[in-house]
């Protein structure tokens, strides 16, 4: 009887969210009944039943607040604003390198000051003017006291040098750049290419012999600045807030576009759907020029009061240390940083902590366990997104290995799906009446979120790059006429609706007449290698169909060894899987979120001509890599090495 009267509840709920009426959803249940095979179909049901009704009202608690931020024109600093009045004096962010804690009225008073000062140098609502600097409180109430007067912050990537740093200046119609004193010398480097007309601001210890000329020091400027609530714009729920760039993982960083609403919804959907709560403690060692580090993160302290300490840059051996002296409830990761804290010696303060969640994506499910059971931490709370996408997901019942889920019941409530791609060109599959062909469970596809411009919930946003923008949305996907958003990843839904990742669309290749998920390779090779950096992507090899295996590792020390890697590859890996050739290299190639440059490993291919590192080829007649040279090489590309 409870899960019956449970299950009209949570139909009740998923139907507010979306406004259908019984008339609309019984025929589907109906459907979905018989195509089940009834007895399935209850089976999910009470499989998913908790799960969903969780979700449901996750998303009702977020279209309320959406709803009502619309209705009364709140944004994010307006929300900020009643967090301040609600507890001024409680600790709100705390700086790892000096210990230095604001409390969220001091957090308030340093972004008025800056409102107050950028209004004095004649910047108006609408301009926008770039952060290029290292995580610090600063950087918090730099652009959050921008977004008070209507200025839009550019958030740039503190590790970008020259040709790129200009890039991202010039693409935001930036009018000046506040940078970090640590990043003087890579703005004295572009200050030619960027203009005079580009003002300069440094922030933090001064030293006018190193910074470019015309620079101005901030310091002084904000503390003979007012700092009292500066006249706010009236800015809507849904204009721009700043610009988030992509990684750049190929080709130039794009300028995505993050609005109030899109702020508020990413933060909010990680804050009710995982159960956090305003007294919690995070951890957040992610770069504030990232979504995950100042949306997912900085969003809690914000828009929830929760207490951030911030951490210049990632330390390994620090990691759990910083979580005890700070009493952290919940701490954050992204690619690769659990394999990291996993590759460190084992210590006993590893599990002398408070810490209850992991928060965060791209958690391989190879090592999934072994970090929950290592560290103690009861719940990961993993979740799949991106800075412009509009279907995120969440894995809010701990599934192992799950990115997030959707209803196997009802899924039109939360208009995602998977569709079919060509394993070749990774182009959709469309069927006779030209809408996309969803994925049935265990099928790969692409993961894609139906476009509803006037629902901030829906609505994509895109890039300041309008060809950039068109590039990523697709017509006629759940029906003809419509428009979704393209994740460009390729996702793997079980019968249950959970979601599981599986690559990059692009980065899985075909050989011997299989697919090869590098994502896959990648976390068995680095597991076998004792947590090590390992690339895998596919080389072109002439006159052979598909793509060959190729895995670049970390191998600054010369201490792999080949003999006893390739057996463990043998019993770890099927034959099509494991990597054809090896590349081992001081070391790989990461961007500032950790995910690995792929883009010219796969362009060099395995030509000793063009690569100085060490090269082998898996020779299976011998079972054993051996060293490619310029004779092998041309055997290979002749044909007359059989691969």
């Amino acid at each position: 009887m409870f899960r019956l009267a449970s299950c009209t509840t949570l139909l009740f709920l998923l139907l507010r969210v979306v406004g259908l009426a019984w008339s609309q959803v019984l025929p589907s249940l109906l459907i979905f009944y018989l195509g089940a095979g009834g007895w399935k179909f209850l089976r999910i049901i009470i499989k998913t039943l908790r799960r969903d009704l969780h979700a449901a009202w996750v998303l009702l608690q977020v279209k309320y607040n959406v709803k009502r931020s619309l209705r009364e024109g709140r944004t994010v600093p307006k929300i900020f604003a009643e967090i301040v009045k609600r507890h001024p004096n409680k600790p709100a962010l705390i700086f790892d390198v000096t210990g230095e804690t604001w409390t969220f009225q001091q957090l308030d008073e340093y972004s008025n000051r800056v409102a107050h000062l950028l209004s004095k140098e004649g910047f108006h609502e609408g301009d926008v003017v770039a952060i290029f600097m290292e995580n610090c409180n600063q950087y918090v109430g730099l652009w959050l006291g921008m977004a008070k007067i209507g200025v839009e912050a550019a958030l740039i990537n503190f590790n970008l040098r020259l040709d790129a740093l200009v890039h991202c200046v010039n693409i935001s119609n930036s009018k000046a750049v506040v940078f970090g004193s640590e990043l003087s010398t890579a703005m004295q480097q572009v200050q030619a290419s960027v203009g005079t007309s580009v003002k300069l601001f440094c922030c933090g210890e001064w030293d006018p012999k190193k910074v470019p000329e015309g620079t101005e020091q901030l310091e002084p400027l904000l503390e003979s600045s007012a700092s009292h609530q500066p006249n706010i714009p009236q800015r809507g729920f849904t204009d721009r807030l700043f610009y988030i760039y992509t990684s750049g993982t190929t080709g130039m960083p794009k300028a995505a576009i993050v609005v109030h609403s899109r702020y508020y919804r990413m933060a909010a959907l990680v804050y009710y759907g995982f159960g956090m709560r305003s007294d919690d403690i995070l951890y957040d060692c992610l770069p504030l020029y990232h979504s995950a580090g100042n949306i997912v993160g900085i969003g809690q302290c914000l828009l929830h009061g929760m207490t951030v300490v911030i951490k210049r840059k990632f330390s390994a051996s620090r990691f759990w240390d910083d979580c005890i002296k700070y009493k952290c409830t919940i701490v954050q990761y992204i690619g690769e940083i659990c394999r990291y804290l996993l590759n460190q010696p084992v210590r006993e303060t590893e599990q002398q902590h408070w810490v209850r969640m992991a928060l965060g994506n791209g958690l391989r499910l190879s090592i999934w366990e072994e970090f929950v059971n290592r560290f103690n931490v009861p719940q990961i709370a993993e979740f799949y997104g991106a800075t412009e996408c509009n279907c995120s997901l969440g894995n809010f019942d701990n599934k192992v290995g799950a990115c997030g889920f959707n209803s196997s019941i009802l899924p039109f409530i939360y208009p995602i799906r998977l569709v079919k791609v060509d394993e070749e060109t990774m182009e959709l599959i469309r069927g006779p009446d030209g809408v996309c062909i969803p994925c049935k469970a265990g099928e790969p596809g692409q993961l894609v979120g139906r476009i509803i411009q006037n629902d901030p919930l829906r609505r994509f946003d895109g890039y300041v790059n309008q060809s950039a923008t068109s590039k990523k949305v697709a017509q006629d996907v759940f029906k003809k006429g419509d428009r979704a958003y393209l994740s460009g990843d390729i996702l793997v839904m079980d019968e249950y609706g959970y979601m599981y990742f599986r690559d990059r669309t692009g980065d899985t290749f075909r050989w011997k007449g299989e697919n090869v998920s590098t994502t896959e390779v990648e976390g068995t090779l680095s597991r076998i290698l004792d947590m090590t950096d390992v690339v895998v992507y596919g080389v072109e090899v002439p006159g052979i169909e598909g793509k060959a295996g190729m895995a670049a590792i970390a191998d600054p020390s010369n201490g792999i060894d080949l003999e006893k890697f390739v057996k463990d590859v043998e019993k770890e890996l099927p034959s099509y899987a494991r990597p054809v050739f090896i590349r081992l290299l001081p070391e790989v190639d990461k961007t500032g979120t950790y995910k690995f440059q792929k883009t010219d490993l796969r362009h060099e291919g395995f030509n000793p001509k063009v690569i100085s590192d060490r090269l082998y080829f898996l020779d299976s007649s011998k079972g054993k890599y051996i060293p490619l040279n310029e004779t092998l090489y041309q055997g290979i590309q002749s044909g007359k090495q059989k691969l």
